[in-house]
């Protein structure tokens, strides 16, 4: 009994202390943005699209980023969901269990675990001379190249929770559906994309929540432009990476905008990761 109460006392403590940081880092980013939200007012900034430093007539917005964040963002997701699902069909379905899966399936885990600053140098210098090289955006910079590497980023990730999704299907059904005479193509989409759907968008949305907040291998590629961008190729930049380029030299009000933006992220991706995390419930 007496280790009972211990062992409770210390989850309640441990609890405390995620709530505890949680709050402070919150208070904090509110306290720091709040100049940024009563200069501009709280709307005025989140839809204003101009940034301009210029003493005497300081002017700051988060459209162009956020923009800019979204574009990127949606666009890897939109290249990573064919791929990273026709890698875990192959992993969980096609070759289930053979060694090629199992090889492949560690792969995969370790990409997921690669830091993003080396697929920042990777994508710097191989990935953007190849851009560059097709002529279709200047010296290889833009929307389109952050928006590729961060696709290749998240298809690990999207991969591996794909993979764990696929495999709760039961056996039964599969097999009940193979008795019928199915082939294997209408097993994959009558039994096992209906019984995982909701587990596989659960896994793409917190995908995309990784992506929102990804910053070194974006500032990288993205070019650094505080523009809304007029096209894939077009350069721009994203809320991480504009706080990443300017908040050593920011002070006063620019400083409490770049920390009213990362507000404005940090409520972003707590929504979409919570969303994907309820729906990963509703699904086990």
């Amino acid at each position: 009994m007496k280790s009972e109460k211990i062992t409770k006392l210390i989850l309640i403590i441990a609890s405390l202390v995620i709530l505890l940081i949680f709050a402070g880092m919150a208070w904090a980013m509110i306290k720091g943005a709040y100049p940024a939200f009563q200069k501009f007012g709280f709307f005025g900034f989140l839809f204003s699209t101009e940034w301009n430093p210029t003493e005497g007539k300081e002017a700051y917005g988060a459209m162009p980023f956020i923009a800019g964040t979204v574009i990127t963002s949606v666009l890897a997701l939109i290249i990573c969901f064919p791929l990273a699902f026709s890698t875990s069909l192959f992993i969980a379905e096609y070759f289930r269990k053979r060694r090629i899966a199992i090889i492949l399936g560690t792969l995969v885990d370790l990409l997921a675990g690669v830091p993003s600053i080396v697929y920042g140098l990777w994508g710097f210098y191989t990935l953007r001379p190849l851009i560059a090289s097709l002529g279709f955006q200047g010296q290889g910079y833009g929307i389109f190249t952050s928006g590729l590497i961060l696709a290749i980023m998240i298809i690990p990730y999207a991969t591996s929770i794909s993979n764990e999704i696929i495999t709760m299907v039961p056996n039964e059904l599969k097999e009940a559906a193979y008795s019928l005479g199915a082939t294997r193509l209408e097993v994959i989409s009558s039994v096992i994309i209906p019984n995982s759907r909701s587990g596989l968008v659960a896994g793409y949305i917190l995908a995309l929540g990784r992506a929102l907040g990804e910053t070194m291998a974006v500032t990288m590629l993205i070019g650094n432009a505080n523009i809304i961008p007029n096209g894939l190729f077009s350069p721009g930049n994203s809320m991480a990476s504009v706080i990443a380029n300017q908040f050593g030299e920011a002070d006063g009000l620019k400083l409490s905008s770049l920390i009213a933006i990362g507000l404005l992220l940090f409520g972003v991706t707590a929504i979409v990761n919570a969303i994907g995390k309820i729906i990963i419930r509703k699904f086990a």
